[in-house]
């Protein structure tokens, strides 16, 4: 029986995708505060590279060991916006005490160069917002991410107006990089503070000094188990084998976290079990849809069908670890999914069934290019009915969407890596700038009254 099962597992690495997406210390940077801002820049570096200084060896020894593919390394950290209301001057400073650290240590990215702003600006964070442009066309490594509305809250609509104009810019100022800055941003709504997943990693205030979490894979594998299962099958049937698959998968983060935590001398905290795609043939979201019985992804039915998978993972993978966190569900990004490239190539995927979908999965409109010519303003209305999903259904919702300056409707555009290539997409460029610029705040929502 044991060797039956080592052996499935050797076959989902080998055969099927299935791997840990990452390992992210969480880093609080809180005592990092100063208000001479290059001290604080001197102490959260001298942190970072402190507690992280054996994260990229020692999850390089486990994956050796443990024979599990771990992809990525990373950071996040407490939201930077805090430490500029402290300290001041200009936050790009911080951006490139994040870059030294990444470079030094090895990491793939450093998340939480971030403000949180669902409610109102804070000191520090319109500075931080503003500079987010410059910040990320400057460094490599750097994510940053805002969050603009929560259930609690409300949504905050001269942020959403300012984010629509920052995401603009970071597009056009890599405009000659494939406008990769863009694509290292997050607009957010209810945003969770122990996500480990790039590019919205931030380490939230209500968070230990120092922590471990992972981010789980598996789509591919997910997909090889349904396609065995018989075209007669039923949904329920399908939904309880999603469930036990997840379940395995899971069990190898907790495995790895638990490992990390132990060998890096610091707490264990959470294992996101999301499905992240990659562009790797197999390893796609799109593709167990398809394995349900859609001919391609975004057909009629594929709402439904993503939410009995977004639901039966969650419901195996919280028996698998007693610590399920960050964004938990499954990922829908364009240019990171094999399947969906090629449904939005086809024109079955468009951005309005994409906008359905996200009210029912983990995350939002993700990795989405659309043409050059999109303006700040439609950007902002597309950040606006993001962020009500999350607001009403009371969940995570986010954007990352992509001005691929220059191009038009039906051109891709290449980021190369895990980030993949994407269509660009048609969006609807019917004005809307009277409502965008009328600013205020949304109210929330009557079930925000919950106390």
């Amino acid at each position: 029986m044991e060797t039956s099962k080592i052996l499935e597992t050797i076959k989902m690495i080998d055969e099927e995708c299935l791997d840990i997406r990452t390992i992210t210390m969480g880093i609080s940077l809180l005592d990092c505060a100063d208000a001479d801002i290059q001290k604080s820049c001197q102490k959260v570096e001298e942190k970072i590279c402190r507690l992280a200084k054996d994260l990229v060896r020692t999850g390089e020894e486990i994956s050796r060991e443990f024979g599990i593919p771990v992809v990525n390394k990373r950071i996040s950290v407490t939201p930077i916006a805090f430490l500029v209301a402290a300290s001041g001057g200009d936050p790009v400073e911080y951006a490139l005490t994040l870059e030294r650290c990444a470079q030094k240590l090895g990491v793939n990215f450093i998340g939480g160069y971030s403000a949180l702003v669902q409610k109102g600006y804070a000191k520090g964070d319109h500075d931080l917002i503003e500079s987010i442009p410059r910040a990320l066309t400057i460094t490599d490594h750097v994510c940053a991410s805002v969050n603009v509305g929560s259930t609690k809250a409300g949504i905050n609509m001269d942020a959403v107006k300012q984010m629509g104009e920052v995401v603009r810019r970071c597009s056009e100022m890599t405009s000659d990089r494939n406008c990769i800055a863009a694509a290292k941003l997050v607009v957010f709504c209810n945003a969770p503070e122990d996500n480990p997943f790039m590019a919205g990693a931030f380490h939230g205030v209500g968070e230990g000094d120092c922590v471990i979490n992972v981010g789980v894979s598996g789509p591919g594998v997910v997909r090889a188990a349904l396609a065995k299962a018989p075209r007669t099958a039923t949904m329920d049937e399908m939904a309880d084998l999603i469930k036990r698959t997840a379940f395995k998968i899971t069990r190898m983060g907790q495995l790895v976290g638990k490992e990390a935590s132990r060998r890096l001398g610091v707490p264990f905290g959470i294992v996101d079990l999301s499905l992240a795609p990659t562009p790797e043939v197999g390893d796609s979201v799109a593709y167990i849809l398809e394995e349900l019985g859609l001919e391609t992804c975004g057909a009629y039915g594929t709402t439904v069908c993503l939410a009995m998978l977004n639901d039966a993972v969650k419901k195996g993978g919280v028996m698998a670890t007693s610590h399920v966190g960050g964004l938990s569900g499954a990922f829908i990004p364009v240019s990171e999914d094999a399947g969906m490239i090629h449904a939005a190539e086809a024109g079955v995927l468009k951005l309005e069934k994409l906008e359905a979908m996200t009210a029912v999965c983990s995350v939002g409109l993700d990795v989405i290019v659309v043409p050059g010519k999109t303006s700040a303003d439609i950007i902002s209305g597309i950040i606006a009915d993001e962020a009500a999903i999350g607001m009403v259904n009371s969940k995570t919702t986010a954007v990352r969407i992509i001005p691929a300056i220059g191009k038009e409707e039906g051109e891709v555009l290449d980021f190369g890596g895990l980030l993949g290539s994407g269509p660009v997409m048609p969006v609807n460029q019917t004005p809307n700038a009277v409502f965008v610029n009328r600013g205020g705040r949304i109210p929330a929502p009557l079930q925000a009254l919950k106390n």
